[in-house]
């Protein structure tokens, strides 16, 4: 009887690729938040990334350098398109501030909560509070800065002694933020409904009265749909 044929092992098969149409590097980013949020990240390997992006576990590694270069793009990504926002809004003339700050924040909830997985729940992560997410950290500093900027040209902002608007600069930014938690707890929530409310309430901490807030968004709201 004839020997047993050996079977040769061949390089692993990727599993198909998703019909996004997403370049191969947006791929891993959108299979890691999902996978992140859904299932934690300490819990996730990068194979399992690269297997739910439709790669082999070594075509991940020519995009990054593994997990954490991952999550660090991912929480970068939550940050500086409002700070590219931020920035020109800090410099625009012939807008009230409190219509840009108003924009800003509408926008800034509608990143925050972009996209099915609620990537901004990674900030909460224990992991993206160490060194190694020191980018992410800086990014996010400079966005607060220039709310804070926004706010101390608002009419109410410029009353407030330095002190003060560190702490209503802290409040605006805190409840921008605070999305994160309430996609969270409700996935099912509408961002945009959301991100107008963030952004009017954001208004009333920053101290524009009542009256003013309906003219304000209007102007917001035109800000917005330039910027589009």
């Amino acid at each position: 009887m004839s020997p047993p044929t050996s079977r040769r092992v061949g390089r692993p098969r990727a599993q198909e690729r998703p019909a996004s149409g997403l370049p191969p590097r947006e791929e891993v980013l959108a299979a890691a938040a999902e996978l992140f949020t859904a299932h934690g990240y300490t819990a996730t390997s990068t194979r399992a990334v690269a297997e739910r992006a439709g790669l082999r576990q070594a075509s991940l590694y020519h995009y990054f350098d593994g997990k954490e270069a991952i999550l660090a793009a991912l929480l970068e990504g939550t940050v500086r398109p409002s700070l590219e926002m931020a920035r020109e809004l800090v410099t625009r003339a012939g807008t009230a501030a409190e219509a840009r700050l108003w924009a800003l924040c509408h926008s800034d909830v509608l990143l925050l909560c972009g996209g099915p997985h609620n990537p901004g729940a990674l900030y909460l992560l224990p992991e993206a509070q160490t060194e190694r997410f020191a980018v992410f950290h800086q990014v996010r500093a400079e966005l607060k800065a220039a709310y804070g900027e926004l706010l101390e040209d608002t009419e109410p902002g410029a009353a407030l002694t330095a002190e003060e608007l560190a702490l209503r600069t802290d409040l605006v930014f805190g409840l921008t933020e605070s999305v994160i938690l309430i996609r969270r707890a409700d996935p099912a929530r509408g961002a945009r409904a959301l991100a107008a409310a963030t952004a009017d309430a954001a208004l009333r901490v920053a101290g524009v009265p009542q009256r003013s807030l309906t003219r304000q968004r209007r102007e917001g709201q035109r800000l917005l749909a330039a910027w589009r």
